[in-house]
């Protein structure tokens, strides 16, 4: 390897010298020739590949021009993103495959159905789905898909034609379209005429939340499985729609680093996932390999990058028939960077993820039965029950919840799972399950592996170190009641259309109207309630009327003395029943068991203005999981408050004030002051994660931590870093214990709750403990990784704290309430915070 860098540096220094001599000679095979009736990508969007980022909007320019000019490329546009820009799919084939394109796809599909082993493999096509740029300010792949798709497309001879006609290839050319507009902007922007590959200069550092998240910053790489987000629901329709034997997804890494593709590391690839496909992947490997080597490209796999989390790219494939591979490569982070490799240039990283696209359809040809014959192994229904053991259903659900136990089904259904209605009210193991608020999963069905590993708890793990988070069991990120089942018994209408929730309210009143805080719309219909100028009291005390048991956090809208007539306010929350999906209920007195209506024992709530810390310095993950709740599930205002001009801005006209997990030093002394000023007039401060440290340091709240003693003794240097690895909390579920008469856990019907947790902040109980509403029990894990010192801090701290401060409060959580927008089951808390913190 050593040898061929002298000419790849010579090479980098002609590319800044003369950018004009780049052309698609530099990525393109030179044994093949090229129909010069398709367009090269400079013919559409007027640069070469390589010279300039390409924006979204070119991209997409070129692929419609590319399907419109050969037969061997259609295109659809499936949706498209926060931002309105269309998410593509390329289906390249042979002419002939696409004239019997989707017999092609049921025939393929087949496979993984009940009989597919019947198939013969012989002359059906390999399914690949290679996917670029995940990641928007890792924009190699995205390039390199316009270069890799004129290939595709222009190639000519008996190879390409022998390819294409034994392969159906689905091109993803950008799986983040917001993030690399953002990017591409920022990197073309501050792009020197003549290239200045110091890296200190600006073109290297964009300004946050940068372009690798979409439009409400998230990681979209994480969302494969719980699929929350418009991109994420696309893309996994295209793969259960196709059900590929292979799927590319192709990155970057720090700029000192050089190329990864998989395996990864060989202990840390999740159990569920089958011994073949390591194998497999090991062999596909090979491939990459050699093109990389025909090139004089450094490359290195089995190190840093894991197979353990089912929500990534290159490792959902892996729980669903097929193989997922990470392609990493060293990011110039614009066009030309200086790196430990010598100077770095766009063009080389293009052109290193263009020839790992070619070589994964290259494996592909030569390993097409043996991926068919895998796949049509790993779904082959034989075994399946000596599998699941004499278990043969799953039950879950919320009995005072339907619109939370309704979103898990929609993962279940987006992720090709069947399940059931509940034929009629049962009450298992002390726990009710209705019918509509309930539902049953058959577990000897196509998928049972990716069932298990959506529900499973998993404790025990080969190794201590993850890339990712190591649990995300789904009931209980959705605080969901579940259990296992012997048999379908109670087992109702299979669920083949999940009709949306419907609210209602059945009559007018003359006196007052109730809805119960339990329901996870609630919130939005108070917002809009208290928004509408509508008076509305929240109750403190359990207490029954009319028949109904109505529990604390229980919202009452009195009739009398509101800007509305008994007329108007009824229709007008009857809109908001049905717009929020949740049942509201005309009361005609105001006499109970319990605290009657007129009880001090409501609170007024107010009208809610919140603001949300953002900007350098900020998380930006939690920042956008916050703003997103608010915006998207909520329909909420929420003023992102950026820390360039915080100092600037007056907080006086804010109910509440979230700051999320901050890095540095957190706070300043002069916003801390600012802030305790704006408390003490009446102000609610909600700090995340290490900002309860922070909280601490600048005197805005008392507290006091649990800490770390552990030293490393016997450990060896060359072992220090898997040491310090397994004292982090990447990402784990612990159980909690609930005060439910406290304000932050109204709405809970359960006194436990699982709780996300991926830091080390453990907060000390307070003295009093009335003033610990939810505190870690003694034995808090339920699933996941955490070190045996960590998991002794954990026990029986408190995740929560709330102190008064003149008229306002100060709120911490050391956890993420709100993480990847599919943990449903603890945004209450968030929204608890906010409409019921006077009350605390």
């Amino acid at each position: 390897m050593k040898k061929v860098l002298p000419v790849l540096l010579l090479l980098f220094f002609q590319l800044v010298h003369s950018q004009d001599s780049l052309d698609l000679s530099f990525y393109l095979p030179q044994d093949s020739s090229y129909d010069v009736s398709i367009p090269t990508p400079k013919d559409i969007i007027g640069h070469e590949v390589g010279e300039w980022h390409v924006t979204h909007d070119k991209l997409v320019f070129y692929m419609q021009a590319l399907a419109k000019a050969s037969d061997r490329i259609t295109l659809e546009n499936r949706g498209q993103t926060f931002e309105g820009r269309p998410l593509l799919l390329l289906t390249v084939t042979s002419p002939q495959n696409h004239q019997n394109i989707d017999r092609i796809r049921q025939d393929h599909v087949a496979l993984t159905e009940n009989g597919g082993g019947s198939f013969n493999l012989n002359d059906m096509p390999i399914v690949v789905y290679q996917g670029f740029s995940i990641h928007g300010n890792e924009p190699s792949g995205a390039n390199a898909g316009m270069a890799y798709a004129y290939y595709l497309a222009a190639a000519q001879g008996p190879e390409i034609e022998g390819l294409l006609e034994n392969m159906v290839i689905l091109i993803d050319p950008s799986f983040n379209p917001d993030g690399l507009q953002r990017f591409a902007h920022w990197a073309n922007t501050n792009k020197s005429d003549n290239l200045n590959s110091d890296s200190n200069d600006r073109e290297f550092h964009e300004g946050w939340p940068g372009g690798r998240t979409n439009h409400y910053w998230f990681d979209m790489n994480r969302d494969w499985l719980p699929v929350q987000l418009p991109e994420s629901r696309s893309r996994i329709a295209s793969f259960h729609k196709w059900m590929p034997n292979i799927l590319t997804d192709h990155h970057e890494m720090g700029t000192n680093s050089t190329f990864f593709f998989q395996p990864g590391e060989p202990t840390r690839v999740h159990p569920l996932t089958p011994k073949m496909n390591q194998e497999l992947t090991a062999e596909i490997g090979t491939y990459h390999a050699k093109a990389l080597d025909s090139i004089g490209s450094l490359y290195y796999s089995e190190e840093d990058y894991d197979d353990f989390y089912y929500g990534k790219g290159s490792t959902f494939p892996d729980i669903n028939g097929g193989v997922g591979i990470l392609f990493e490569q060293g990011s110039s982070r614009g066009h030309l960077q200086e790196s430990e490799n010598g100077i770095l240039s766009f063009p080389f990283t293009i052109r290193n993820q263009f020839v790992t696209a070619l070589s994964t359809i290259k494996a592909a040809q030569a390993m097409r039965l043996k991926m068919l014959e895998y796949q049509q192994s790993f779904f082959r229904d034989l075994g399946i029950e000596s599998a699941i053991g004499k278990d043969k259903a799953l039950i879950f659900g919320d009995s005072k919840d339907a619109a939370k136990t309704w979103h898990f089904a929609e993962i279940l259904q987006r992720q090709n799972i069947s399940f059931h209605q509940l034929s009629n009210n049962v009450r298992l193991n002390g726990t009710d399950y209705k019918k509509g608020y309930s539902y049953v999963v058959p577990k000897i069905q196509k998928n049972y592996r990716l069932i298990k590993a959506m529900f499973e708890k998993r404790t025990s793990f080969t190794d201590s170190i993850f890339y990712d988070i190591s649990a995300w069991t789904l009931p209980l990120a959705f605080n969901l009641d579940y259990t296992e089942l012997r048999s379908l018994s109670i087992a109702g209408e299979e669920v083949t259309d999940l009709s949306p929730l419907t609210g209602s309210l059945e009559a007018q009143s003359d006196y007052a109207y109730l809805f119960e805080w339990n329901e996870y719309y609630s919130p939005k219909a108070l917002n809009r309630i208290a928004n509408h100028g509508i008076r509305a009291k929240v109750a403190k005390a359990p207490f029954s009327l009319e028949g109904n048991v109505y529990g604390y956090g229980t919202i009452m809208v009195p009739v009398q003395q509101q800007a509305l007539n008994a007329a108007e306010l009824y229709g007008f929350l009857k809109d908001v029943a049905l717009e929020s999906n949740l049942r509201i209920t005309a009361v005609g007195t105001g006499l109970t068991k319990g605290i009657d209506l007129g009880s001090n024992d409501f609170d007024a709530i107010k009208k809610q203005k919140v603001a949300l810390l953002v900007g350098q310095g900020v998380r930006s993950y939690d920042a956008g999981e916050i703003w997103h709740l608010f915006d998207t599930r909520y329909d909420m205002n929420i003023t992102k408050i950026d820390t360039e001009y915080f100092d600037s801005v007056d907080l006086s006209e804010y109910t509440d004030f979230i700051i999320p997990s901050m890095g540095g030093g957190g706070l300043s002394k002069k916003q801390s002051k600012k802030l305790k000023e704006w408390i003490k007039a009446g102000g609610t401060l909600i700090g995340y994660r290490n900002m309860a440290e922070s909280f601490q340091k600048n005197g805005l709240i008392e507290l006091k931590f649990k800490k770390d003693s552990l030293i490393a003794k016997d450990i060896a240097f060359d072992q220090k870093d898997d040491f310090e690895g397994a004292q982090v909390t990447g990402g784990a579920i612990f159980e909690a214990k609930l005060d439910l008469s406290h304000p932050i856990n109204f709405g809970y019907k359960n006194n436990r709750l699982p709780l996300f947790r991926n830091t080390n902040v453990y907060i000390e109980p307070d003295k009093n403990s009335y003033n610990n509403p939810i505190q870690y029990t003694n034995d808090p894990l339920l699933s996941g990784y955490i070190s045996e010192e960590n998991l002794e801090m954990l026990k029986n701290s408190v995740p929560f704290q709330v102190q008064r401060t003149g008229k306002g409060r100060v709120i911490v959580f050391t956890d993420n309430t709100n993480f990847r927008a599919f943990w449903y089951g603890t945004n209450k808390l968030l929204m608890n915070a906010i409409f019921f913190g006077d009350s605390m």
